[in-house]
Parts: structure tokens; sequence; C-alpha cells
């Protein structure tokens, strides 16, 4: 069975018209626990293979407002071992890198994602994220539903639409103000992507 985890409704309104018989929609609402929890009910429940889909902010010159990318790796940026450890930003103790893998989607440009439980302007972040982590997109859930499925031997795809971009004005002004058009290039792109 194919399951989609989506953090929030509207974001799942825009993928569920494209889904097909036998899919199974689980909306999980934001956030890594909300994610993570509903990615280990779709795979007891017979997932094995989940993707996700949703909007997200996006870092760097090669990022616009309304792009959609698939992503090939996730960290978990606000998880941080190293006083205990000396491991880096994002690495699970049980790893030995800080990321956690996607299969990306064929014909969309793969980028990597960092995921943490806040939405913010922080210039702290965007520094760790962008040179320390080598991100260029940013949500709320990816990389738990990437760390349930490498524990579970689940195959996962993620496919994003950038709603902000950091460093072009407040990240909650554009999400706010480019909400509505980037769930229609993410309808869009889902539709294509699903056939």
């Amino acid at each position: 069975m194919r399951a989609f985890v989506i953090a929030m409704r509207c974001e799942a309104d825009a993928v569920e018209p494209h889904l097909k018989q036998g899919d199974r929609l689980y909306v999980a609402g934001i956030g890594k626990v909300n994610a993570a929890a509903a990615t280990q009910k779709a795979i007891c429940e017979g997932a094995d293979e989940i993707w996700n889909a949703g909007l997200c902010g996006g870092f760097g010159d090669d990022v616009e407002v309304g792009d959609i990318f698939t992503v090939d790796r996730a960290v978990e940026y606000d998880f941080d071992l190293a006083k205990l450890n000396g491991t880096r930003v994002g690495q699970l103790n049980e790893y030995d890198t800080p990321y956690l893998p996607f299969a990306p989607v064929k014909g969309l440009p793969a980028r990597t994602l960092a995921t943490g439980d806040h939405f913010n302007d922080s210039e702290t972040d965007y520094a760790l994220i962008t040179k320390e982590l080598g991100a260029s997109l940013r949500d709320m859930e990816g990389a738990a539903i990437a760390h349930v499925c490498k524990r579970e031997g689940v195959r996962c795809h993620a496919v994003k639409c950038v709603t902000n971009v950091a460093g072009k004005g407040s990240m909650t002004g554009q999400y706010e103000e480019n909400t509505r058009r980037c769930l229609e290039r993410l309808s869009h792109a889902m539709k294509e992507l699903l056939g």
C-alpha cells in the first residue's frame, strides 16, 4: 500500500484528488512527533511506500517561491547531542551521519531538507541550516518521516513547494502571502507525478 503522510489539511486537499485506488491518506498535523506517529501508523496498517508532500521554506539564490523540489536527504537541525558524544548537529545517536535518506522523485530537482519544530526567521538557524548542513529547504515534518521509514525499511519520497525564501522578507509574511498559489502549484505537480 502507498501512503501519503501530509501535515496540514490544506496540503492534503491539494494532493488527495490525485491519489489512486488503494492509496491511503494520513493528515498528521504539524510537527515531527505528529509526522512520526502518522508514518508509523501507516506502516503498521500495511504501507510499504510513504510519500510526503507539502509546503516548505527555502534558502539560497537557486530557490524561488513556487519552486517544486524532491528531497534526497533530510536532517533534524534542532537535534543536537554534540556536547554528549561529539556527533554533528542533527546526527541521531545510532547513525553515522546526520542525514536521513529519501528516494528522489524522477523528473524533479533534488535538494537537502532541514526539519525542525519551530517556524522562525532566526539568523542562527539560517547559518546552521545552510553552511553547516548544506540544506536548501526547511519544514517541520520531513526528517521525522524519513527517520521512521529508515528504521522500518520502508521507501519514502517527498515533494515540496517553496512558500518563503530566507532573506526576501519576513518568512511568516511570505508564507501567508504565497500559500494559496503554492498549494495550486503543489496540486498540479502531484497530478503530473501520480498520473
